[in-house]
């Protein structure tokens, strides 16, 4: 400014740039010998604040009284206050909010998760009103402060600034504060971030509240999946108007059925059909055809059962399917038992792989021997003449000859037991395709559980069969209790994609083996509800054979009579379809050789007409 007090747009350059007392102090000096309307139009020309307000108010006073001296004095105390202004604007910048920053940055929880600007505001009304406190607080079970900063300020209020309303429950667990010039100085910004709004405390601190349990429980289960689910609620459409129990419910409900499959059904249809890929269409096919046609085969998520009376081949039919689909399919089965004990399972298991003409194409060895042969170790020399033989025409066993010396000569005079050595150490190859078995005679339908989860998760057999579904131990005799136990199996096979099949009790009663229902099971008839299939067979009295006939087609013209065997072994059995969500439910005539355990399914049963 030149010295005839030269202005530039009615306000002094140096007013408007940055001023400090040095200047003012030099500019004071030259204005002593200026008017006093000069002076005061210098004085106006300095910016007015809260803070220099007063203090400038004074300047003109003494100035208007030539009090030069006081004047000076007062206008380094504002130079000083211009300095601390300064200063106080750099620490607001510096604690200020910046959500751009944070998402830039990222922070312990994922985005929907991460809401600091939720926190300062929570904050900074305690800290302007510190008795918010005695209703909006948080206990330290379920405090979860993103930002430890604002988490250290939580303590100072509930401990210091609001210490006199907080209860004793909302300080316990919670230590002191460590309180310093940078947490006194947030905290003056935060006061400032909120003192010019009108927020509403209780929406922030239900909303603060919510995001507290969601971060709880994303903490807690370290698992993706679920992890990815817990953060999904955050983003639910009606989030915002969930209460804090509804959203723990949401969590419940993902930590209890994350294990269940889901989907969205409209999408992927023209894929799921082309393709042709799928459950319903690529089961395995059953030892037999037509059954295989009605169930669309061994699907894997579904549960099947067979029910037939005491004492009828339960077991055996189960061992017969599980060994076709072990070793013909080449898939890992389990079998569970609480009726045949091991020693009876195996053997009744190499019987049947010994005569069955699917399994006998896969080992390549024709042969045909029973069960009780095999139990009473009875078997053919090559050369009757050569070998001494029982009356029965099987090699003879010397009275004090020992087992190995048995075994060793029979290997040397009989291809029959050589044979059926051969298939059996076949079989012991089949590591792949290990038949794997438990009996379960005392237990719970917990117990059952883990069994299954412990091969699923070792082994990964997606194929069971439990012969007997029956109560756990602790309800032996309650009907509802069977229910309960299928219920169980159920939700394993759809929650996991695994097959299971199980053998039922069925009553004895005087139903003809064609009316069947499942009225005629012998304890719940509510276990049908949650199986998938269900099949109700029994054995056909001999002396009512000629009331029976069946064709090879559901609906036909040409009909069958059930031939009359002398061997007590061959027996014949209807199966009546009773529960099929494939489709059909046609009733079928199975004829079994007990002695080699071979099931063949011969076609559709009825009455002669």
């Amino acid at each position: 400014m030149e010295a005839g007090g030269r202005r530039s747009g009615g306000r002094s350059a140096w007013v408007e740039d940055k001023f400090d007392s040095t200047i003012i102090k030099q500019k004071i000096g030259e204005l002593v010998s200026m008017n006093q309307e000069k002076l005061y139009e210098l004085i106006d020309n300095i910016p007015v604040t809260p803070e220099n307000a007063s203090l400038i108010e004074e300047i003109k006073e003494d100035l208007a009284e030539k009090n030069y001296t006081a004047a000076l004095q007062k206008i380094e105390m504002l130079g000083t206050t211009k300095k601390k202004r300064t200063s106080q604007e750099s620490i607001e910048e510096e604690y200020e909010y910046d959500e751009e920053e944070e998402d830039d940055i990222g922070g312990v929880f994922p985005k929907p998760l991460s809401d600091k600007k939720l926190e300062r505001q929570y904050i900074g009304l305690l800290l302007v009103d510190p008795r918010l406190i005695i209703k909006y607080f948080y206990l330290y079970e379920e405090c979860c402060f993103e930002d430890p900063e604002l988490l250290n300020i939580y303590k100072s209020i509930i401990f210091t600034e609001g210490g006199a309303y907080t209860s004793e429950s909302a300080k316990r667990g919670f230590n002191f504060a460590k309180d310093n010039e940078k947490s006194y100085e947030l905290k003056s910004v935060l006061k400032k971030e909120v003192s010019e709004k009108n927020y509403d405390m209780e929406k922030i601190y239900l909303d603060l509240k919510k995001l507290f349990v969601l971060r709880k429980s994303y903490l807690a289960i370290p698992i993706q999946n679920i992890q990815e689910k817990v953060v999904e609620i955050k983003e639910y459409q009606l989030y915002d108007k969930m209460s804090v129990e509804e959203v723990e419910s949401a969590v419940v409900q993902v930590n209890d059925t994350e294990k269940f499959k889901r989907a969205v059904l409209n999408e992927g249809l023209t894929s799921f059909l082309q393709l042709g890929d799928n459950n319903l269409t690529n089961g395995l096919p059953l030892p037999f055809p037509i059954l295989t046609q009605v169930f669309k085969g061994i699907r894997k998520g579904e549960t099947m059962a067979f029910a037939m009376p005491s004492n009828c081949g339960k077991s055996r039919f189960t061992i017969d399917i599980a060994a076709h689909t072990a070793l013909v399919h080449q898939k890992k089965v389990l079998i569970i038992s609480n009726e045949m004990s091991e020693e009876k399972m195996r053997l009744c298991l190499i019987t049947t792989i010994l005569n069955n003409k699917e399994i006998q194409k896969m080992h390549g060895i024709e042969i045909s021997k029973t069960e009780g042969e095999l139990l009473e170790f009875k078997f053919r020399p090559d050369d009757a003449k050569k070998v001494k033989t029982d009356e029965e025409g099987f090699v003879f066993r010397e009275e004090k000859e020992k087992q190995k010396d048995f075994v060793k000569r029979l290997l040397d005079v009989s291809k029959e037991f050589r044979d059926v050595i051969e298939v059996t150490n076949w079989v012991n190859k089949q590591i792949k395709n290990s038949i794997y078995f438990i009996n379960i005679t005392d237990h719970t339908n917990d117990e059952l559980k883990k069994v299954i989860m412990n091969y699923y998760y070792k082994e990964k057999i997606e194929y069971v069969f439990y012969d007997t579904l029956k109560t756990d131990t602790a309800n032996i005799g309650i009907g509802e209790e069977l229910k309960k136990t299928a219920t169980i199996l159920s939700n394993i096979a759809q929650n996991f994609g695994i097959y299971i099949c199980s053998t039922l009790q069925l009553a004895e009663s005087d139903t003809l083996p064609v009316n069947l229902t499942v009225n005629d099971l012998a304890v719940s008839r509510t276990v049908k509800e949650v199986l998938d299939t269900l099949g109700l067979i029994k054995q056909i009295n001999r002396d009512t054979l000629q009331n029976y006939e069946y064709s090879l087609n559901e609906v036909d013209t040409k009909f069958y009579d059930l031939k009359k065997y002398d061997d007590p072994d061959v027996r014949y059995y209807a199966c009546v379809v009773d529960k099929n969500r494939a489709g059909a439910k046609p009733t079928l005539v199975f004829r079994l050789n007990l002695a080699y355990n071979v099931w063949e399914e011969l076609g559709y049963l009825r009455l002669k007409q």
